[in-house]
């Protein structure tokens, strides 16, 4: 049958943020955690939305550990307010929130917004919470990074990380879930290379039925896409809660590893219960890791107090 949530191992004691905690893969992550005794820190753009979902939550599971907490990934002003009220220490980081081929927009920031939230938003805010997740200190800290199978597609122009001299919504998605890849690589090349307590780790939920695919018909104003995407959940999707299995597995089975990928291993990787899985080979680029967490560090202003990859730490 392969790893379920009932594989969950005992989570009390420990702490976990997760960002865009009110929906989708998010929220059925923060339901299991939280029926399994962790602490659920609701990272949400809307406070009032996560607020609902966290009640929602308490009705299934009472007594539920769960604090909301307001954080726009598309506002780097906000990623940072939400890291210094964070005075707690934090065993996991699920970076999780993203939005998916959207009409071209920018983020507060001016970033395109694929970019920014999926990317960007989220590099900041997992070197803003470094200190948070006791690298020498917590035994087993992770962070895991939500990606998408579609990051196979994703080429990271860095003559034009920001579609400005052209936008195909796919292309961008594409780009920022390969960004994803390559941040969680990298991540755990300068974990390894500090000899840090801490794993780094990417995800990817094959084909869920959740919201996230609802929203480019919704922005484009397009009722017959929207009702065409509704209809192919609903008959091709695998649920959102088996979606989250491969996010649940990374952050608390003891056998998960740094450096890894994991999605569900059924039919073309789009269903079923997780496996570690190979990502694309661009994603295995470590000059181009290297490249993208320079340019990340400049357009955000975040600098990780993290050494340089070691020339023989694996890839």
């Amino acid at each position: 049958m392969g790893w379920t949530a009932d594989d969950i191992p005992d989570q009390s004691g420990r702490t976990i943020v997760i960002t865009g905690a009110n929906s989708g893969i998010g929220l059925e992550a923060t339901r299991e955690l939280a029926r399994n005794g962790a602490t659920v820190i609701m990272a949400c753009r809307s406070t009032e939305r996560g607020a609902d979902a966290a009640d929602g939550i308490r009705e299934d599971i009472p007594g539920a550990d769960l604090r909301v907490e307001a954080c726009d990934l598309g506002d780097l002003a906000s990623v940072r307010d939400f890291a210094a009220r964070l005075e707690e220490s934090i065993d996991v980081l699920v970076n999780n929130a993203g939005v998916m081929a959207i009409p071209r927009s920018e983020t507060d920031d001016g970033f395109e917004t694929q970019f920014g939230v999926n990317h960007l938003g989220h590099f900041a805010l997992t070197g803003l919470l470094l200190e948070n997740l006791g690298l020498e200190t917590e035994p087993d800290s992770r962070v895991v990074t939500v990606s998408s199978g579609v990051h196979e597609n994703g080429k990271i122009d860095f003559d034009d990380l920001q579609h400005e001299d052209g936008y195909d919504k796919w292309d961008a998605y594409a780009q920022s879930k390969l960004a994803n890849v390559l941040f969680a690589y990298e991540l755990e090349r300068r974990l390894l290379t500090a000899d840090a307590n801490a794993a780094s780790m990417a995800v990817h939920p094959g084909y869920a039925n959740t919201q996230l695919q609802l929203r480019g018909p919704e922005q484009s104003g397009s009722r017959l896409r929207k009702a065409a995407m509704t209809v192919l959940n609903t008959v091709a999707a695998q649920s959102a809660a088996m979606g989250a299995l491969p996010t649940l597995y990374a952050a608390t089975a003891p056998e998960a590893e740094g450096g890894a990928y994991y999605g569900p291993g059924g039919l073309m990787n789009m269903r079923g219960t997780p496996e570690r899985q190979a990502s694309s080979d661009r994603s295995y680029d470590e000059d181009t890791a290297r490249r993208l967490w320079r340019v990340s560090s400049e357009l955000t202003g975040v600098t990780y107090d993290l050494p340089t990859p070691a020339a023989d730490v694996p890839a």
